[in-house]
């Protein structure tokens, strides 16, 4: 039971450490596509991840085009504020692709184009914001489709 979540090219270490922790609660697989905007070894992504690093499903990639060779026939789904569906729409399925972009830019735009019937988003109400933070949204939509699956 569990996802798959996958972060296109992370650039906060305690964003990274903090949905490393999340993947190992919520039972889920941590995919992290390079380039990084830090080193694995960064004591703030050990710190956001306290000792709970060593038990966590980590798989590295070295480029998107590996992520999709190695993962090319997998039901992925991607979340992006440009979206016009709400996550509440996703049809959740164990062990589901949930793929997040990087934080200052979001999901590639050549990523965008080509999912548009797998593009989601998560509803915010305030005009005042163009994004919540990655740990947090990751968190939204994990546990909403943990509690889909348990319906």
């Amino acid at each position: 039971m569990g996802y798959n979540i996958v972060l296109i090219e992370p650039e906060i270490p305690m964003n990274t450490g903090n949905i490393g922790r999340l993947s190992l609660a919520s039972g889920s697989k941590l995919h992290l596509v390079k380039p990084f905007g830090f080193e694995l070894n960064d004591s703030r992504l050990k710190r956001a991840g306290l000792d709970y690093w060593k038990h966590i499903s980590v798989h590295i990639y070295d480029s998107i085009e590996e992520f999709y060779l190695l993962n090319k026939d997998k039901n992925m789904v991607y979340l992006s504020s440009k979206a016009k569906e709400d996550h509440y729409s996703i049809d959740y399925e164990d062990d589901m692709f949930l793929v997040f972009g990087k934080e200052s830019v979001g999901l590639p735009e050549d990523i965008t184009t080509k999912n548009l019937d797998k593009l989601y988003k998560i509803p915010m109400y305030s005009t005042h914001i163009r994004s919540l933070n990655l740990a947090n949204a990751v968190s939204i939509v994990v546990y909403e489709g943990l509690k889909n699956i348990h319906k």
